[in-house]
């Protein structure tokens, strides 16, 4: 897991988990507790985190999670590298981290109205084609770096690359940034938990910097 510790008004702990990974949902938690978050904010969406609470956290069992193609073959190259659970357990165990400690879990991505707009303003025909070809071709033939960290990089690069898809990233994450932001406003310690992808252009966002200062490997 990588991470950084930055100084926004407030001290906060910028954790970027690999998505699904089990061992990297433990280390995320792991940091929280060492860290001492006053809040705790996530890339995730209002609705999103609903969901998360009410059929995960809060659930007396977890449901079958029906996954499309692609994530599917996401799941399958990523079991090289230690067990993996959908939903993504990095938000699942902070949620319930929070949960136990009375501190609360905020969602900074765009809400699903947002999002639909963001894609329609980003994603044309084509760039869309692509991405499904991008993901056919994955599926077939997943990439085999010789870490998790590698993994995911690869796979957001191959899928996510074209130009709107990159708009599209950047929108996102500038809502993020900024709602994480506000978030650290009157407070002194805040943690902000992203996909390990989003890692460096929220941390750039947020200094309005860009390099590897303070970047911690977990």
């Amino acid at each position: 897991m990588i991470s950084a510790t930055l100084e926004v008004g407030a001290s906060m702990l910028l954790l970027a988990p690999v998505r699904g990974l089990e061992e990297e949902a433990r280390a995320a938690v792991a940091s929280l507790d060492a860290f001492g978050p006053e809040v705790v904010g996530a890339g995730v969406a209002a609705e999103e985190l609903d969901g998360l609470v009410t059929y995960f956290v809060n659930a007396p069992a977890e449901p079958i999670v029906p996954l499309a193609t692609a994530e599917l073959s996401e799941v399958r190259g990523l079991c090289r590298f230690g067990e993996v659970r959908v939903p993504n357990p990095a938000f699942l165990e902070a949620i319930a981290w929070g949960r136990d400690r009375g501190v609360a879990f905020a969602p900074l991505d765009p809400d699903e109205e947002r999002s639909a707009d963001l894609f329609r303003e980003n994603i044309g025909y084509w760039e869309l084609v692509r991405r499904t070809l991008r993901e056919h071709r994955l599926g077939r033939s997943p990439p085999t770096p010789s870490s998790a960290d590698a993994y995911a990089l690869t796979w957001d690069r191959t899928v996510a690359g074209g130009r709107g898809s990159r708009r599209l990233a950047a929108a996102r994450d500038g809502h993020l940034a900024e709602g994480a932001r506000r978030l650290a406003q009157g407070r002194r310690r805040v943690a902000v938990l992203v996909d390990r992808e989003r890692f460096e252009r929220v941390r750039d966002l947020l200094t309005g910097t860009s390099g590897a200062t303070g970047v911690r490997r977990a």
